[in-house]
């Protein structure tokens, strides 16, 4: 893909909670967002001088949402290292949330856990990044697995659906 047709990362993300001032609370007190602004039923949170943020509108008669096509798994939220990450962590416990220990991805670190709304979150850092284990140039254009998955590379490989790149398509 030419570089500009590229998605290079999301902007923003929509959480619709059933209260607000929870979830509120737990992304300006313990994640350390601010209160960015409001817009009819949306409020914004973010960071003064970062991209992204997530806008958050108040459902308190809406029932929790549920899993299949289209669903969102999770949010991911970058970190700055590895012991950004722990401080993270930390913060989230402290507050009595149950983060998941560090997970070695192999390409990233991974913690995960839900918001008080039941949103999940990961914290995650950048690195060693993707291009530990491929030309950077040819990223995307083979199936890469973890080292622990490749034994079964065979049977990932069969279940996955063809795919088809469109050629000229600049």
């Amino acid at each position: 893909m030419p570089a500009e047709r590229q998605i290079r990362g999301l902007y923003g993300a929509r959480l619709w909670e059933r209260n607000i001032e929870v979830t509120a609370g737990f992304l300006t007190g313990v994640l350390g967002f601010q209160r960015l602004g409001r817009e009819q039923e949306w409020t914004r949170f973010g960071f003064k001088n970062a991209a992204g943020f997530v806008d958050v509108r108040d459902t308190p008669g809406e029932r929790r949402g549920g899993w299949g096509v289209g669903a969102v798994h999770h949010l991911a939220w970058r970190v700055d290292d590895e012991v950004h990450q722990l401080a993270v962590r930390s913060q989230v416990e402290a507050a009595g949330g149950h983060p998941t220990p560090v997970i070695d991805r192999f390409w990233f670190k991974s913690v995960y856990f839900r918001e008080p709304g039941g949103v999940l979150f990961e914290i995650a850092t950048d690195g060693p990044g993707f291009a530990t284990d491929e030309d950077p140039a040819r990223l995307g254009e083979t199936l890469v697995l973890p080292p622990w998955l490749e034994a079964q590379r065979d049977r990932i490989e069969s279940m996955l659906p063809p795919i088809a790149l469109p050629v000229g398509t600049d």
